[in-house]
């Protein structure tokens, strides 16, 4: 969609009911302060089952500002953040969750690395509020593995929050996968990137929508997205294991001839539960690349849309391209 607004800021909300007026408060004012003419905030209900869609209203009613997209079931949030992104008209798009541990304040500064001559404006956290130990040190191994396994060096204890131009979000629109990893996604395109670096704050109001499973998923689409190395990896330690099983192989002959041993039960069902368990790790890895590849075959819309409001004229579904 062609930019004929200065500013979009897409929203992914699930169940925010809690905190949703403090965030379009706080984020109508940093447009504001941005010093853009013309500014959207595209919300974007990802199949809410709380007030969240109803507050929605209620701010749309106080400003023409607010558009909403309301989808027709819970997609998660990278398809509800690309839903939002494929419907923005902003020259430049802001992407920000609505919990408020990514503050809107942050954008005026944004907005100037973006007239001083980057394309992507992507924020670094250097303190996360409210996080446990765990969750904030797993993150940390979780990135810089990515970035050795994989070919795209995507920046460290960063997220989604990040100020892009049009020509950055009408190639990620056109990016067909259906396991989407948007900040990987925006890194692969290239340009110039430039970081800016914050403290996150805890959440405002209500629960995080990413639970351990949820990370763990998460985490696989990021790397079966951008790297084949696990594939590899399997490789190399089958040819490993079949050395080990020669040798194994050479030492039984050995004790068997020269040492007159009597063959084991337990030393039989190590060797068969340690060369079956590594069968078993390697196609599980083999069938979530062929899962991803069977899902994208399909070729389903990313994501369908119940209502939009105002309503637009371009249908209810977006197909990939």
């Amino acid at each position: 969609m062609s930019g004929n607004t200065d500013l979009s800021v897409v929203v992914p909300c699930f169940n925010e009911e809690a905190g949703l007026s403090e965030f379009h408060r706080r984020m109508a004012r940093a447009c504001k302060a941005s010093g853009v003419a013309t500014y959207e905030i595209i919300y974007v209900n990802d199949g809410s089952n709380d007030n969240s869609l109803k507050i929605m209203r209620q701010l749309q009613q106080h400003g023409d500002c607010v558009r909403i997209i309301d989808l027709a079931r819970n997609h998660g949030h990278q398809i509800a953040l690309s839903a939002g992104l494929a419907h923005s008209r902003g020259i430049c798009v802001l992407a920000i969750d609505a919990d408020l541990q990514d503050p809107p304040e942050l954008l005026p500064a944004m907005m100037q690395k973006i007239e001083e001559g980057a394309d992507v404006v992507y924020a670094r956290r250097k303190l996360r509020k409210g996080e446990s130990w765990f969750k904030i040190h797993t993150a940390s191994v979780f990135y810089r593995l990515l970035g050795r396994v994989g070919g795209t060096q995507i920046p460290v204890d960063t997220g989604d929050f990040r100020l892009m131009k049009r020509n950055i979000v009408d190639v990620l629109v056109r990016m067909p996968e259906a396991h989407r990893f948007i900040r990987g996604l925006v890194t692969w395109i290239g340009f110039t990137q430039v970081p800016i670096t914050y403290e996150r704050d805890a959440r405002f109001a209500g629960q995080t929508k990413y639970p351990f499973y949820r990370m763990l998923a998460f985490s696989l689409d990021a790397i079966t997205a951008f790297a084949t190395a696990p594939l590899r990896i399997m490789f190399l330690i089958a040819i490993l294991a079949m050395g080990m099983a020669v040798l194994m192989l050479g030492w039984t002959f050995y004790s068997f001839f020269s040492r007159n041993a009597v063959p084991g039960w337990s030393s039989v069902m190590t060797v068969f539960l340690f060369f079956t368990s590594l069968q078993l790790f390697a196609l599980a890895i083999i069938g979530e690349y062929v899962g991803r590849i069977f899902i994208e075959s399909k070729r389903r819309p990313l994501y369908v849309i119940r209502a939009m409001y105002p309503p637009e004229s371009h249908g209810w579904t977006d197909e990939k391209s």
